[in-house]
């Protein structure tokens, strides 16, 4: 016998006055219903109901038990309700871990407004263009540039940052602006990004209608967003970085846009987490402010 839903039923009953009120109230067969108030009479030893042709009514034990069960059966609500709020409410610390240049540029000065309106819930950011083992090293999500390859993480697409092709004015004065994209070739010097776990470069690719060009081989290189950045704030050369995050030294003037009228197509973030069914709140409440400041996608799915 189930002693607590017996207790929640005899109180039902005595409240009700009825056993078929009372089955209907909790939705459950009326056959349920006398079974278990049979059954916590033969456990308690003692009668609680009087049943009559007209109503039920609960004996001078069964108005005692009433009293205590009631209690009982609002001590264990109470406790079951706060262990509730504690998983639904936002609060506690989140582990995440975001691309270098991604964190610096926009994840971070974002953060204020999600400080301002999660006040209980705590950050610790890892900022590495590593791929970081979510499991492993304790993480609760990340935010992954590229394709998605971990078929066990549910990933969620974030936004697309478009490239720009720019150089700082000092380079620009020593070396001229290119005037095409094979001018980088012969004339100038390129600045590219390197995928850490396998050195491999990653390509400058410039397209405009039908016209492709790729180059791999840059004469410096960097396995870091922040790092490239600064190459190309250091005047070393010409490089494609994300809009978004270089937009502030183009406004300021320390990089210079070039080759405008050639594109390299956009690169596209995603969130990676866990699927877990008894997501935290604090999980759920950061993935979803992620979708809505950088670009909302509803659609979840496993990578």
């Amino acid at each position: 016998m189930n002693q607590l839903l017996a207790m929640r039923i005899f109180v039902r009953v005595v409240e009700t006055s009825s056993f078929s009120q009372a089955a209907s109230q909790l939705a459950i067969p009326r056959s349920t219903v006398s079974k278990l108030v049979f059954d916590l009479e033969s456990h308690l030893g003692v009668k609680l109901l009087q049943r009559t042709t007209r109503a039920v009514v609960p004996t001078v034990e069964g108005l005692e038990y009433c009293q205590h069960a009631k209690r009982w059966v609002a001590e264990v609500d109470s406790v079951d309700n706060a262990m509730q709020g504690n998983r639904l409410k936002p609060r506690g610390q989140l582990r995440i871990d975001a691309p270098s240049t991604f964190a610096t540029s926009l994840l971070i000065p974002a953060l204020a407004k999600f400080q301002r309106e999660y006040p209980d819930i705590t950050v610790a950011l890892g900022i590495s263009d590593r791929a970081v083992n979510i499991v492993g090293e304790g993480v609760d999500c990340v935010i992954r540039a590229g394709r998605l390859d971990d078929m066990a993480m549910v990933g969620r697409h974030l936004v697309e940052l478009d490239y720009v092709t720019c150089a700082a004015p000092s380079y620009l004065e020593r070396r001229g602006r290119p005037a095409h994209p094979d001018e980088l070739e012969k004339a100038h010097t390129r600045l590219g990004y390197f995928i850490a776990a396998t050195g491999k470069p990653l390509p400058l690719i410039f397209e405009r209608d039908a016209e492709r060009f790729e180059m791999r081989d840059g004469d410096f290189a960097a396995n870091d967003g922040n790092g490239l950045m600064a190459m190309l704030l250091a005047g070393l050369g010409v490089g494609q970085h994300f809009q978004r995050c270089v937009q502030s030294h183009i406004d300021s003037g320390e990089l210079v846009p070039v080759l405008t009228e050639w594109n390299r197509p956009g690169m596209p973030f995603h969130i990676l987490y866990p699927p877990n069914r008894h997501q935290t709140a604090r999980l759920k409440v950061f993935i979803e402010w992620l979708l809505t400041t950088f670009g909302h996608s509803p659609v979840a799915r496993r990578a």
